[in-house]
């Protein structure tokens, strides 16, 4: 095993601990913020699609083993990196077709319109189904979005703080 990959494991290791001891427990009213799905979210562009959508499906699969919740996270996670190139491209245009996107380069608009698509749709698919229930619409749609903005805040800090770090 290479050096990224190993550091790729390492970084979904650590994005389920945190998720599980730390942001789970991090709670703004009944909205918890899933920091988790920065693996999703960061996960480099040229890499293998097949191993990227195992991946992600493994990262909510794991997350659905702690909180014993049935698929939901697994269901949420795959289906954002399904469609990420498809935010990619909406957020940054031609550098990604070009794939020389650089997040700590990129303009915070740009960063923040990739985050909340992807969030807002992870959470969406997320809490519909959780609830799987048509009557309960407007909760899970009010539980999108103070997460989703608790989560994409949140994500946004973290990537800062660490790229400005790595630099």
């Amino acid at each position: 095993m290479n050096k990224e990959v190993v550091l790729r494991i390492l970084f979904f290791i650590l994005l389920v601990l945190l998720q599980v001891l730390v942001f789970s427990n991090m709670r703004i009213g009944a909205y918890v913020p899933y920091i988790y799905v920065l693996f999703i979210i960061l996960f480099p562009i040229k890499s293998n699609r097949a191993i990227f959508l195992l991946s992600s499906f493994l990262l909510g699969l794991s997350l659905d083993f702690f909180f014993s919740s049935g698929g939901v996270h697994a269901a949420a996670c795959t289906i954002i990196a399904y469609i990420r190139p498809q935010a990619l491209k909406f957020s940054f245009g031609r550098s990604y077709e070009f794939q020389t996107i650089k997040l700590s380069k990129v303009s915070i608009a740009a960063k923040l319109a990739y985050f909340s698509i992807l969030v807002v749709i992870h959470h969406l698919v997320l809490f519909l189904l959780e609830t799987f229930n048509l009557s309960f619409i407007l909760f899970s749609l009010k539980n999108t979005l103070f997460s989703s903005i608790y989560t994409v805040l949140l994500c946004l800090v973290l990537v800062t703080l660490f790229s400005k770090r790595k630099e």
